[in-house]
């Protein structure tokens, strides 16, 4: 979508979409704080692809800072080289922009700033308010205390501010291995919250950063490195996720305690909002790193994982999940979001502008005997019968047919409207036809049926309005082009797979039936100029894209959503 028209689309939603952050920005701007600007940032750390939750904060930052005649950034926190890859940078800027979203010249990485970061650091040094201690990471947590008992000093917290700086330089020099120091935060060993007992602000790690090389052996903590480039970048909200609720006071501690360019003006704050939360996914990026390093999935990008490429390359458009995070509101408490309902997102919009198609997956040969050998109809058929633009197409109807193998039963049950021996249906855009016979192997499998068509059943037929109980989508033998078309459903089989118990990890909960391949399906040759990633809805099966594999001499087809909610059913019948 082109930025002006997402531009009106968040501005005409400024009186429906009030939340709590909104609220807080509305009376902000009202006072006057900050001059009155809002800014904003989405602040990515670059050690894997953003998933759906990452989406919702990508639209509530991107989104409140339209929505209010503000900017914001795009700023990657890559202040832990050892997990950081110029892949998962790449792959950011691209779901950011997919999403419809524009940082224009504001992108940023923490690394911009790491000279500043540490002349600040320095600066808290002969401030007093910080120190470089030589206990181990073990003695760090021991002395540290619980949520029960106060923290210890460290017998190195009352070193001068003359050998602390000297420590420090020293370790930006390298001289010292991993781990042997670390610069700390003097603030209170006391402290209910365990995030100010004297908080680690930089490590020695020699690491080659994917930015910066080997120019720094030492690196700065996520949270002394995250509110300082936002208060370097004129950040006005900070809008986070709820696990940093209490990291605030450490945000807002140094915040106060270091003087940086602008502290007069601009006074960044943090405001923590619910993280989404879905119903049979995962959404921790360390096991989703997981699926990926143990080949559980086939990559990032696997159509069955909830990262924005997944979901992308699966078919989902990025209007569905714009209007998915509008719909699920901003909230103070965590919840769960059902997966179905993410999914009646891309329903409502697929069903307004996917093409109409007829696609057979399981193939069974159907022979017309009374149809004129070697003829061919041009059958007249809508491809969307929800957009009075959308037009209409040809479709070929000749002798041989195919259906789907489940539209015919030799011995139905009851209240079955489909082809049966004897029985009729109405082929969708076509005619009546009738069985006569049932072919079998010798296996005693059926594997083809001799039908008669009613010629005077096609529309304009003196026969047209006979009514049959059953219509089923075919596709012409003769002109059927082959396709694969690939079949997913969710990855794990339970509502919370990150619920582990009884010595069982998320890995045990997956779903042995989330992919199914069908190679042998059939499609109308309309689709036969298909490019990768159109969506499609194919009649009576659901909505599919065509997938990233697929070539000129070979379709590809993802499902990307059953036509109603069947796995909500499926578990209830369970």
């Amino acid at each position: 979508m082109q930025e002006d028209t997402l531009s009106h689309e968040i501005m005409s939603e400024e009186n429906t979409a009030t939340n709590f952050i909104q609220a807080i920005i509305t009376e902000d701007v009202k006072e006057g704080k900050n001059g009155g600007k809002v800014h904003t940032r989405f602040p990515p750390e670059p050690n894997g692809y953003l998933h759906i939750g990452h989406a919702k904060s990508i639209c509530l930052n991107f989104g409140s800072a339209l929505r209010n005649h503000g900017i914001c950034n795009l700023r990657f926190d890559d202040t832990n080289p050892s997990k950081e890859d110029v892949e998962y940078v790449d792959s950011i800027q691209e779901d950011v922009r997919w999403l419809g979203f524009d940082w224009e010249d504001r992108k940023f990485y923490a690394s911009d700033y790491f000279e500043k970061l540490y002349q600040f650091a320095e600066q808290l040094i002969v401030k007093g308010k910080a120190f470089v201690c030589d206990l181990s990471p073990e003695e760090i947590r021991a002395y540290r205390g619980t949520l029960t008992e106060p923290g210890k000093n460290s017998p190195y917290r009352e070193r001068s501010v003359e050998e602390n700086l000297d420590l420090f330089r020293r370790m930006r020099a390298g001289e010292f291995p991993d781990g042997l120091r670390v610069l700390r935060a003097k603030i209170d060993m006391a402290s209910p919250n365990l995030n100010m007992r004297d908080p680690v602000l930089y490590r020695i790690q020699h690491a080659s950063h994917h930015r910066t090389g080997n120019q720094w052996p030492i690196y700065p903590m996520y949270d002394y490195a995250h509110p300082l480039s936002d208060a370097l970048e004129g950040i006005t909200h900070s809008i986070c996720t709820l696990e940093f609720a209490d990291h605030r006071p450490l945000y807002d501690w140094v915040i106060e305690n270091v003087d940086y360019p602008g502290k007069e003006t601009v006074r960044p704050r943090q405001y923590e909002f619910a993280r989404l939360n879905l119903t049979y996914t995962v959404m921790s990026k360390r096991k989703l790193r997981l699926l990926v390093e143990e080949r559980v999935v086939h990559g990032w990008d696997d159509p069955r994982m909830p990262t924005i490429s997944g979901l992308r390359r699966r078919g989902y458009t990025p209007e569905s999940i714009r209007e998915f995070c509008e719909q699920i509101g901003v909230a103070k408490r965590d919840s769960t979001v059902a997966l179905s309902f993410l999914e009646s997102c891309i329903r409502s919009d697929l069903n307004l502008h996917a093409p109409r198609v007829m696609a057979v997956l399981r193939p069974l040969k159907v022979i017309l005997t009374n149809y004129p050998a070697g003829q061919t109809e041009w059958m007249e058929a809508e491809n969307n019968p929800e957009d009075p633009d959308s037009g209409s197409r040809k479709i070929p109807f000749t002798r041989e047919l195919y259906i789907e193998q489940e539209d015919f039963m030799e011995e139905p049950p009851k209240k079955f409207f489909r082809l049966k021996p004897g029985g009729e249906i109405r082929l969708k855009h076509g005619y009546i036809i009738q069985c006569q016979e049932v072919i079998k192997n010798e296996a005693g499998e059926v594997v083809e049926l001799h039908c008669t068509y009613d010629p005077e059943s096609k529309t304009g037929g003196a026969t047209a309005g006979r009514k049959v109980k059953g219509t089923s989508h075919w596709v012409s033998a003769e002109y059927a082009v082959p396709a694969e078309v690939r079949l997913y459903d969710t990855l794990f089989l339970s509502e919370n797979p990150e619920e582990e118990n009884e010595g069982k990890t998320f890995l045990d909960d997956l779903n042995p039936h989330s992919l199914e391949v069908l190679t042998e399906c059939k499609v109308e040759p309309s689709l036969k100029e298909a490019q990768k990633g159109d969506r499609f809805q194919f009649l009576r099966q659901g909505y599919f894209a065509v997938d990233l594999d697929a070539t000129p001499e070979k379709l590809v087809f993802n499902r990307i959503v059953s036509l109603k909610d069947t796995w909500a059913k499926q578990q209830k019948k369970n």
